[in-house]
């Protein structure tokens, strides 16, 4: 069974001039539309988190869901939108594929590398990283740390990267992931083609996180 899939969108895109960065174009179309196609093969359904404005997300024919706890608390909140969603629409799914909507040049094989990586150790998450270091958004993460991520929310656990070091993790590491986040970021995609290297895979102590 393919995991669920999570496309991260709510954002507040303040490096963007003030436009969601989820409908900057690219190429003649959003970023979002370039992270679908290259998702939603890849989960058997996929949801679209955004604390924005759902009806402009109609022309997707996805389902969209604003984070399941108020104050914009970031990406983990993102996180347990999704895990919530997939229990209860996907009870059947263990896993959940995670991206955020500003790496329009997702590779169409890393839900795929990600699951092998989890079948050859015994880490509990499988993240994405490139040259930069450790892309947290992209993941395969198991749907049953749920409830246990709704706690550390509820107790005040913010930072992805922090809730994190609980975790062995393994990487899987790609050249080409490039986010979006300026307006020269979006000018610098233009110019790139998408390119492939072979996956890396490296485990993770829970305390050697960046």
């Amino acid at each position: 069974m393919k995991p669920a899939g999570l496309i991260l969108a709510g954002g507040l895109s303040s490096r963007m001039g003030g436009q969601d960065k989820a409908f900057a174009a690219l190429g003649g179309r959003p970023l979002l539309a370039h992270v679908v196609a290259s998702l939603q093969p890849q989960v058997d359904a996929l949801l679209i988190n955004s604390n924005n404005d759902p009806a402009r997300f109609a022309g997707f024919g996805l389902p969209v869901r604003e984070d399941c706890m108020p104050g914009r608390l970031g990406p983990l909140a993102g996180l347990l939108t999704g895990m919530l969603w997939a229990r209860l629409f996907l009870p059947d799914a263990t896993h959940i594929l995670s991206a955020p909507c500003d790496i329009p040049h997702l590779p169409e094989d890393i839900g795929a590398r990600l699951a092998t990586a989890l079948s050859v150790s015994r880490a509990r998450i499988a993240l994405a990283s490139d040259d930069n270091g450790l892309q947290p958004t992209i993941g395969l993460w198991p749907i049953a740390l749920a409830d246990r991520l709704a706690a550390d929310l509820a107790l005040g656990q913010r930072g992805l990267q922090a809730w994190l070091q609980q975790f062995t993790i393994i990487r899987v590491h790609h050249q080409s992931l490039h986010n979006i986040n300026t307006p020269d970021d979006l000018h610098a995609a233009a110019k790139r083609g998408r390119t492939a290297a072979p996956p890396s895979l490296e485990t993770t102590d829970p305390c050697a996180l960046p």
